[in-house]
């Protein structure tokens, strides 16, 4: 059996009737007489589905609603998570539809094939591939609402459709002057077929209003008056909570409960249930049912010898697992070969050698996860879960309860945590256990995990060891690179297993470099651990890069070449990232490598790093200096291509937050485990970035006009490099593991 692909994998995943739809029958009206591009809403029963040989987003109902007042309620394919795919959604469609995004209301659309929109044929929210994929799609759907308005107008006028035009959130008739509101042709509009998406002209993107431009976001207000509502906020009629305390490591079982009656009786308690590795308590309250679950002693029995169950073994360390990596051997598969890698090597005037290695990480995500779950008279199921691929979590759903998905509700809230947290993880989710607790009281379930059940369940980003060779020429200059990982990437871990090809998330970073070495070998020897591993912003790459620009900065101190010129010599021929590279060294008032003595007196060092995740191309200068024993980072200047943008301002703001977590990363994160369990079950010994170690961030977009990339992950990988490289010239000290607080400077 292959390893599977993620965009693949999650793609079959999808489950989506179909119906064929005639154009007339997508209009549905509504009292208010609105044009309603919009059956299969979030409460809906009636559901959209995607005839079998329509084309991707042109199902106009399934997504909009125009209102009387000329509001817009689009559905999004995306959730948000605070990315800002809501407001890119609106701007977007808003562009062609020549609507305000401002007057635009957004909400996360239901499980459905109409909502498949990706180039790619699948629905996720991961990978920073919502907009960049779904980009064409979108706003030919805001252009074929557009039509269908303007000729309602014609008829409603007299005139031909030539004749009209719009401004926003208006047609009108330029002869006569006359205008009609988009919500007053709602009525008219309903009864008009869809056009064919062939004859729909979209707008020249020199006469763009909204697109490129640094629109507000339409979730901010909400969300800074704390009007905005998450999971945990919501409540419906006749409601009770649960909470949950799990085993201490994976894989044990509930065996003795041996204060249950006593716990039953506490005030406020409904009832104690017991759950595959783990109890629950549920009561009118969360706070009763937490205290009262936490106040139950149960009796934890290790898993059977022969049991399946994925188990973490009791002596399980981090370290130990690290050292273990570092000494593995093995099989190798390639990823990525050039040359001939053992000639090159043999024959290279220079040898240079290095082991890295990186940490596990949590999410640590600001909103505990949680799920509600409501069974309903009728037989049917509604649950309210953040999610990040709503198609893949309804059929999972259908799979436990053994409803089938067309009684099943899946409702998408805001995320309060997100960057591969909310995928379909075994024993990582809290709507299992919502949902069985739903069943077993007959009434509706509200499960929220505790901080500290969720950093115990908490799927983690994978480790990594990974052993360099490399050897330069002459004149110093590298002629072979070989990278051997020993890892398991995130997506081999959900599968169980090793897959016939490499795990492309496991070596991403490593493999795919434009750096023009003639000689090279990526491989991975595939070592298949015991910890619960997931995505993490910007997957591979967030660990990968650090190895791959942190030994590249090694070659060009063995070689005698600076880092900068480095780089240019062996992106001569590409001349997107030569661009990208002089952009940031602009951007940082000119490449001044150090050490150097500041204005304040202290005595600093700049490094420099590259990355090219997820279709993007980011390229980071750092400057650092040592206080107490440990870095301070300074500023980081970042240029970033994404080929061409829709939100300025939403791209400076995911630059600010992917610095801002690479650096907590790079100096202070780490999960530790220790006797099978995590060390740390809160944030007091989980540390973050505090905001007094935070940098000063400098952005720089750059349009190269290519193919548009993501932009959520793709500012994160090159900061780790940045950094590190910054502190080696400064210290003379190489940083070849994470995090930096396990070291001390001079």
């Amino acid at each position: 059996m292959s390893t599977p692909d993620p965009v693949a994998e999650l793609h079959r995943l999808q489950a989506g009737e179909t119906v064929n739809l005639s154009r007339r029958r997508f209009l549905v009206g509504t009292a208010a007489g609105a044009l309603v591009l919009g059956f299969g809403l979030p409460t809906g029963v009636a559901r959209v589905q995607a005839a079998a040989d329509a084309q991707r987003g042109t199902q106009v109902p399934a997504f909009l609603e125009i209102r009387p007042d000329g509001t817009v309620r689009l559905l999004s394919p995306f959730m948000e998570g605070g990315q800002g795919p809501f407001t890119a959604m609106a701007q977007i469609v808003g562009e062609e539809l020549d609507v305000d995004p401002a007057h635009f209301i957004v909400d996360s659309a239901p499980p459905g094939q109409a909502y498949v929109v990706m180039e790619n044929g699948m629905r996720i929210t991961g990978g920073s591939m919502s907009v960049r994929m779904s980009y064409p799609t979108m706003r030919r759907l805001g252009a074929l609402a557009r039509a269908m308005l303007l000729q309602a107008a014609a008829q409603q006028l007299g005139v031909a459709v030539g004749e009209l035009t719009t401004t926003p959130g208006t047609v009108v008739h330029t002869t006569s002057g006359r205008t009609l509101a988009y919500g007053e042709l709602a009525k008219r509009a309903m009864d008009l077929p869809v056009p064919d998406p062939a004859t729909v002209k979209l707008r020249d993107p020199a006469h763009f209003r909204w697109i490129g431009k640094p629109v507000r976001r339409l979730d901010a207000y909400d969300k800074s008056t704390g009007k905005a509502m998450y999971c945990i906020d919501l409540s419906v009629p006749n409601m009770l909570h649960a909470a949950v305390q799990h085993a201490p490591r994976l894989g044990m079982t509930v065996g003795q409960v041996r204060n249950e009656a006593q716990v039953a009786a506490m005030k406020g308690v409904h009832s104690v249930h017991r759950l595959p590795g783990a109890v629950a308590v549920v009561a009118p309250r969360w706070w009763h049912a937490k205290r009262a679950v936490e106040a139950l002693q149960v009796q934890w029995l290790e898993p059977a010898a022969d049991s399946t169950v994925r188990a973490m073994p009791a002596d399980f360390s981090s370290d130990g697992w690290l050292q273990h990596l570092a000494s593995a051997t093995g099989p190798t598969r390639d990823e990525e070969t050039a040359g001939d890698v053992a000639s090159a090597l043999d024959n290279a005037v220079t040898t240079v050698e290095a082991s890295y290695h990186n940490q596990y990480l949590n999410h640590a995500q600001l909103e505990p996860p949680s799920a509600l779950a409501r069974f309903n008279p009728d037989g049917t199921l509604e649950v309210w879960l953040p999610n990040q691929a709503p198609d893949m979590f309804r059929d999972d759903i259908a799979k436990r309860t053994g409803l089938s998905p067309d009684q099943i509700t899946l409702h998408s809230p805001l995320l309060g945590g997100f960057f591969g947290r909310h995928f379909l993880y075994e024993s990582a989710n809290p709507y299992p256990q919502a949902i069985a607790l739903a069943k077993a009281v007959g009434q509706p379930v509200k499960l929220i995990w505790s901080r500290e059940e969720e950093f115990l369940r908490d799927v983690l980003r994978p480790v990594a060891a990974v052993k360099f060779r490399a050897g330069l020429d002459a004149e110093g200059l590298p002629v072979v690179l070989e990278a051997v990982s020993a890892t398991e990437g995130p997506t081999e871990a959900l599968a169980g297993k090793q897959g016939d090809k490499v795990d492309p998330t496991a070596l991403e970073g490593l493999s795919g470099k434009a750096y023009a070495i003639a000689n090279k070998r990526i491989a991975q020897v595939y070592v298949k651990g015991p910890a619960m591993l997931g995505y993490w912003r910007s997957v591979g790459n967030s660990l990968n890069d650090f190895f791959y620009e942190s030994f590249l900065d090694e070659l060009a101190d063995k070689g005698g070449q600076d880092p900068l010129a480095l780089r240019r010599h062996l992106l001569r021929d590409n001349p997107r990232l030569t661009q990208l590279l002089q952009a940031v060294v602009e951007l940082s008032g000119g490449w001044k490598r150090g050490p150097f003595t500041a204005e304040d007196g202290t005595r600093r060092a700049r490094g420099l790093a590259m990355a090219s995740p997820f279709g993007s191309e980011a390229a980071v200068i750092a400057e650092v200096s040592i206080e107490d024993g440990q870095v301070k980072v300074h500023d980081i200047w970042q240029a970033i291509d994404p080929g061409s943008i829709v939100n300025p301002a939403i791209i400076e703001h995911q630059v600010n937050g992917a610095v801002a977590l690479g650096l907590s990363q790079t100096l202070v994160e780490e999960a530790v485990y220790v006797d099978g369990m995590p060390r740390a079950r809160n944030y007091d010994l989980y540390p973050i970035l505090p905001p007094a170690r935070m940098a000063r961030v400098h952005v720089r977009i750059v349009e190269s006009g290519a193919k548009m990339g993501g932009i959520g992950e793709p500012p994160l990988p090159a900061v780790a490099p940045a950094v590190a490289n910054a502190v080696a010239q400064l210290t003379g000290q190489r940083v070849r593991s994470l995090p930096m607080s396990r070291h001390t400077f001079n």
